[in-house]
This record gives structure tokens, C-alpha cells and sequence, in this order.
């Protein structure tokens, strides 16, 4: 274990498990993930490895032998005849029988029905009563001869959750963590490793949490397929439900007026709509209006009762463009059904995650370390709920009073969602509590800025916040950042066939500043690049700078390891790019030495120095393991400092050949860096 895995296991014991131990027991039984970590977390919540291995098979064996798979269905019913009595782990959901006045169970893969539930069960779990229950229950089978009688009898049924947990001392321990190890705890909590995720990409995993946590938070993200948005939705915590999007009417999402009964918004702490997206798909006008009054106020009408409910309501989809295209074309909501793509509507938006940042998953994304059992973590955030950290900023920043209210109440949830996930104690530093505001503020910006594009009767406005010293500080979004020529539009774009060319202001559509610039216009600079911008290379970052010099000397202490000497080899390549066929370059690197594998190293300069002096490059390199500067040095007078040295890219699938960002810089995403241009005498590369 790691010292984090070493920290976590002693400050919770035995409300920690494993993550990769899902893998080892789940096999081919279709459940969720929180029903198996709830099995492994009675077995399994400990470091120890003999008692994980004694665990691990106890579980397995419990699933052999009491979750029922569809096609074995009617081998285990003839088993519980034959025994009398057997336990199974089912989906179980219950209906009122108005005729005989009894409430009726169904065992969705045993596949029986009828079985008599008492009264008192369904008021202690009234969720059985909408979509069914993950249980573990105790069937008795007992023919009758009257045909009117089930013969099926249910002893017990427990629901597949957490009875108890400690709030107080849940918040004390959260004391004893960094947040940097606080924010790697939750991530692999949710089954990620966190050495592939940045900072704000871990904020962007953290978001999807926020609508377990705060009632009536209304939620959107919309990328590209196989990013994991649905999963946290349907995996993750049993007070969630994930539907379909096309699936849902008025009467199971509110109320049905011909029963009386209440729909999913009354039971379920987050209901979440899965393949929201889509122009050819229709939604019932109804449910749009119903949804939009409930979105705003909390509350939907049952005939001339107005009933309340505090669902939170997330919607998922998938986009078919790019980021520039659709900013160029139309807006970031345009692949939403016609009857959702509608300015009142979105207008309730809290938060829009952008998908497009968020990396498709692979299989060595997932977390092998320790994390919460989930159903603990999400009986933490269930009692959350009951919080109210929105205020919590109010001491050191202040928004800008020009925000509307609809605005701010977004930005405030967030903001309080965000807080309670990250500091349940209330005690983030002041740097803290400003980027979290600043995060909350970018996700509702991003549904404001889109709104203006479809309705222009929407007012301009400033995002922003001061400090306590009274600054003005603006928040953008990063598409704003990146694009800025497709995101800065006029206001009444001009329609040309069925596509939108907005008028657009003379801002290049490159990361802000400008990455390239004509050779005599190279001056002294300091760029700020953020976490998961694209559009950077080498080339456009430091070709310029780098053409017409004889000799560079590149100083980074990490060139190690084979991704940062591949790092390093693309920019022999940009070298190689921006110098006459007929000149010869002299590259010389300084960096640290890998102890661990030093020939492995060795080997790769030399195989470089070879391929490169066919190209004109004569490399060559030296050691120095007491350097700390990241910088490249030319002789014709140029200073590059990098504070991450050559490392400014996330992690890629390095070993795809198909993958466009293994063979274009320009389309990986960047860790957050600066860099600095310095005019200086031309005998410092010498």
C-alpha cells in the first residue's frame, strides 16, 4: 500500500475497501457496484491481505449461492421448494393491491410476483414502491390449494444499505487529511486512480457528486461517448436512480392522477436521465413544462394540489461535434431534443460539466488503491443534504451584485455542494474557498454565455467576484479561453442556410494570448496556460523562438522515464521542423539521473543521438542531480522557462496509433503551466 492506502485504512477501518476487489467478485452477476462493495464491505474492509483473500471468497461464494441470475431463475425457485426456506439477493420492488388491500412484492430475476409484503416493511422502505430495491431476502415457499394465495412467503427482506454511520466522526478525521490526499481519497472512492486526473479534472469527477449532496440541484453534462457519465448515476449510490431519457412520462417522474401515486422525484435523492441528448428524439411538452416548474421551484401539481419533492435532477448525453463547430455553428446545447433545446429550460441549469474535457476511460484509470464502501459515502452525502454551506464564501469574496438571482443561486449551489463533498469540517483556507467559487462560477457561466446565444433577450453580465481588498475579478470559461474567435459573437448571428456564421470580433482562435507570432514580432512574454486546454504544441509554444539558433541547452531535472524522454524527442522534433535541411543544430540536455533504471535511460539517449544526427542535431547530454530550473537556453539570445519543464501534457494513450492525440500535440489536453520568453545574451547557450 501506499502511505495514502496505509492513512486510510487507520483513520476509517472497516469503512474502506479495496476498489479493485469489485472486478474479482462481481463475475457475471449484474449488479451494482453498491451492492457489492456493501458484501465486501461486511468481509473485506481491512488491509490485512489473508483476510481480503478469506473475504473475497466468502463473497463470492454468497453471490454463487443467493443472487439470482434471469436464467437460473427457476433452479433456484425448485431450490427454495425443496428446502423450505432459501435467501436470494434480488431486485424487489412492491405494488399496492387495491382489491385484496395488501401490498404485493415482485422479484425482478427470480420472476414471481405476489408475494405479501406487511405494511410496516414498505413504511420503513418506501422506495420499494418505485422501481424496485437491491434486497437480500428470506423466501418460504408453501402450496395452498386455494389459487388465490401465493404460495410464496417472505420472511425478511433488508434493503442493501448502510444502517448507521457516524457524521461527527466521519468530519473529525476529515481533519487529519490534506485536501490534495482528502480529494485522492473521494476519487478512488468512486473508483479512479488519481495519478491520471488533474486538479480540475478530479473537481470535474467530484461535480457529478454534488446532486446526492444538495437538494434540488439541477445538473447537465454533455461530451463525447465513453466518458463515464452515467456511471456514478447507476453504480454509484442507492438513493439514485438512472432512466432513460426517452422512457420517462409525467406519471412516473411526478405523479399519476389516476392512482394518486407519487413518482420518482418523492422517493429518490437524484433522479438522472440517461441519453438526454439527441435533435431526432421527441419529449411529451407536458413533462417539459411540469419539469421546468419543478426545476425552479421545487414543486409540480397534483390536479389542485401542489406537492413539493427535493429530487435533484441530472441530465447526461452524448454530443456529435466539436467544441469549435458547435461554438461556430450553433451553441453547446445544440444537440438537445428541439422541445429541450429552450431557454426557460436550461435557464434552471445549475452546472454545465463540460464533457469534451473529461477523458474517455480506459482500463488503467481504474483505482486499485482504497477508497469509502460507497454505501457509506453515500449515507455522508445523503446527511449532507441537510446542510448549508452556500454562505461560506461570504467572509473573504463577493459577488459581483450585477449577477441575477437565478444566477447566484446557482453559483451558490455549487459552491455549497462543492464544499460539503470536499470540506464537510467548514474549514477550507481562503485560496480554497476561492477556487471552488471560481469553478462555480465557471460551470453556470457556461449555461448563461449559451443562453445569450439562443435568446437574445437575455442581458449581458459580468461573472465575477470581488475580494475582500475590493478587486474585481472576472471569471471565463475555458472554451472562452481557447476559442475566443468562435465565443465571442454578436448577439444576432446571421443565418445562412441551415448553418449559424456568427459575426464574429478579430480575436485569433488559439489559447489566449496568441501562441504564434511572425519572427519579427518575437518579444518578451509570460504565458498562463490551464488544466485540460489543447491547442498547444511545441511547435506553436516554441518553434519561433527556437529557429535560426545553432546551439540550445534544454535543463530538466525529469527526463527519465520513456514518457518524458519521449517528451523530450518531440522537441527535436519542433528543433528539427523550424531549421534548413542544410544547417546543423547542436542540442545539449542537462537533466537528473534515473537510478532505477539508468542503462534503461542510457539507452534511449543513445538511440536518440543516433537517429538525430541524421537529421542534422548532434545531441548530447550531461548529468546533474542538484538542478531544480526547468528552462531552454539558444544561442541567438533567447530564455524559455517552464515551471513543469517539458511535462505539460496529460496523461494519452501513449501506445494507440490510432489515437489523434498520441500523434498531434495540439489535440491533449494540458496540466496547468506558464511560460516565460526572456531576451538574454546570446553567450548563455555556449
Amino acid at each position: 500500500m501506499n502511505p495514502l492506502d496505509t492513512k486510510i485504512n487507520e483513520l476509517f477501518p472497516g469503512l474502506v475497501v479495496r476498489k479493485d476487489l469489485v472486478k474479482l467478485v462481481k463475475g457475471n452477476a449484474i449488479v451494482p457496484s453498491y451492492v457489492l462493495e456493501y458484501l465486501l464491505g461486511q468481509y473485506c474492509a481491512t488491509s490485512d491481505e489473508a483476510s481480503i483473500q478469506s473475504g473475497v471468497e466468502t463473497v463470492k461464494e454468497i453471490l454463487r449461492r443467493h443472487y439470482v441470475h434471469r436464467n437460473e431463475a427457476g433452479l433456484v425457485r425448485s431450490t427454495i421448494r425443496e428446502r423450505g426456506r432459501y435467501k436470494v439477493i434480488d431486485k424487489v420492488s412492491v405494488d399496492l393491491n387495491d382489491k385484496r388491500d395488501l401490498y404485493e412484492a415482485t422479484f425482478a430475476n427470480l420472476g414471481i410476483k405476489g408475494v405479501i409484503v406487511d405494511a410496516d416493511t414498505v413504511k420503513r422502505h418506501p422506495k420499494l414502491l418505485v422501481s424496485g430495491v437491491w434486497c437480500i431476502a428470506d423466501l418460504e415457499y408453501l402450496h395452498t390449494e386455494d389459487k388465490n394465495v401465493s404460495p410464496w412467503i417472505l420472511e425478511s427482506l433488508k434493503p442493501i444499505q448502510l444502517s448507521n454511520f457516524d457524521f461527527d466522526g466521519y468530519t473529525s478525521v476529515r481533519r487529519q487529511f490534506s485536501t490534495e490526499e482528502w480529494i485522492d481519497l473521494l476519487i478512488q472512492s468512486i473508483g479512479f486512480n488519481p495519478e491520471f486526473f488533474g486538479r480540475r479534472s478530479k473537481l470535474m469527477q467530484l461535480v457529478r457528486l454534488i446532486p446526492y449532496c444538495e437538494r434540488n440541484y439541477n445538473l447537465i453534462e454533455l461530451g463525447p461517448k465513453g466518458t463515464g457519465k452515467s456511471h456514478i448515476y447507476s453504480e454509484f449510490s442507492p438513493h439514485g436512480i438512472l432512466i432513460s431519457g426517452g422512457e420517462v412520462t409525467v406519471a412516473k417522474l411526478f405523479v399519476n392522477n389516476a392512482s394518486g401515486r407519487i413518482g420518482l422525484v418523492g422517493y429518490w435523492d437524484t433522479v438522472a436521465f440517461d441519453e438526454f441528448a439527441g435533435k431526432t428524439k421527441r419529449a411529451d411538452k407536458a413533462l417539459v413544462d411540469i419539469l421546468k416548474n419543478y426545476m425552479a421551484n421545487k414543486s409540480f401539481s397534483r390536479g389542485i394540489e401542489t406537492l413539493g419533492a427535493e429530487a435533484s435532477m441530472v441530465f447526461v448525453g452524448n454530443t456529435q461535434h466539436t467544441v469549435p463547430y458547435m461554438l461556430r455553428h450553433a451553441d453547446l446545447f445544440d444537440d438537445l431534443p428541439p422541445q429541450y433545446h429552450d431557454s426557460a429550460f436550461l435557464d434552471r441549469l445549475h452546472f454545465y460539466i463540460p464533457g469534451w474535457e473529461v477523458d474517455i476511460i480506459r482500463g488503467e484509470m481504474f483505482s486499485e488503491g482504497y477508497g469509502f464502501v460507497v454505501d457509506y459515502l453515500a449515507e455522508i452525502l445523503r446527511n449532507l443534504r441537510n446542510h448549508d454551506y452556500s454562505h461560506l464564501y461570504t467572509e473573504h469574496f463577493k459577488l459581483l451584485e450585477e449577477i441575477s438571482t437565478r444566477d447566484r443561486t446557482g453559483i451558490q449551489k455549487t459552491f455549497s455542494g462543492l464544499m460539503k463533498i470536499l470540506f464537510p469540517h467548514q474549514e477550507a483556507t481562503q485560496d480554497e474557498t476561492e477556487e471552488i467559487l471560481r469553478f462555480a462560477i465557471e460551470g453556470r457561466k457556461r449555461v448563461k454565455d449559451q443562453l445569450m446565444r439562443i435568446d437574445p433577450t437575455y442581458a449581458e453580465v459580468t461573472f465575477g467576484y470581488r475580494n475582500g481588498a475590493g478587486k474585481l475579478l472576472d471569471v471565463k470559461t475555458l472554451e472562452e479561453t481557447a476559442y475566443p474567435r468562435h465565443y465571442h459573437t454578436d448577439r444576432h448571428p446571421e443565418i445562412i442556410g441551415d448553418a449559424v456564421e456568427p459575426k464574429q470580433h478579430s480575436q485569433p482562435d488559439a489559447p489566449s494570448p496568441p501562441l504564434e507570432e511572425p519572427p519579427s514580432a518575437l518579444q518578451e512574454k509570460h504565458l498562463t496556460f490551464h488544466e485540460n486546454q489543447k491547442g498547444v504544441s511545441y511547435d506553436n509554444l516554441f518553434g519561433l523562438y527556437l529557429e535560426g539558433a545553432n546551439r540550445i541547452v534544454v535543463t530538466d531535472p525529469y527526463i527519465r522515464t520513456f514518457y518524458q524522454v519521449r517528451n523530450f524527442m518531440e522537441l527535436l522534433e519542433t528543433i528539427v521542423k523550424h531549421k534548413d535541411e542544410d544547417d546543423e543544430v547542436a542540442v545539449h540536455l542537462v537533466t537528473g539521473s534515473d537510478y532505477g533504471s539508468r542503462d534503461l535511460q542510457l539507452e534511449h539517449f543513445e538511440r536518440i543521438q543516433v537517429a538525430a544526427a541524421s537529421l542534422g542535431v548532434q545531441f548530447t547530454w550531461g548529468y546533474d542531480d542538484a538542478i531544480h530550473a526547468r528552462h531552454i537556453v539558444t544561442d541567438h539570445g533567447w530564455k524559455i522557462s517552464l515551471d513543469r519543464g517539458l511535462d505539460i501534457f496529460q496523461r494519452y494513450e501513449m501506445n494507440d496509433a490510432f489515437d489523434f492525440a498520441n500523434r498531434l500535440q495540439q489535440y491533449r489536453a494540458c496540466k496547468a503551466f506558464e511560460v516565460t520568453f526572456l531576451k538574454v545574451d546570446s553567450n548563455a547557450a555556449k
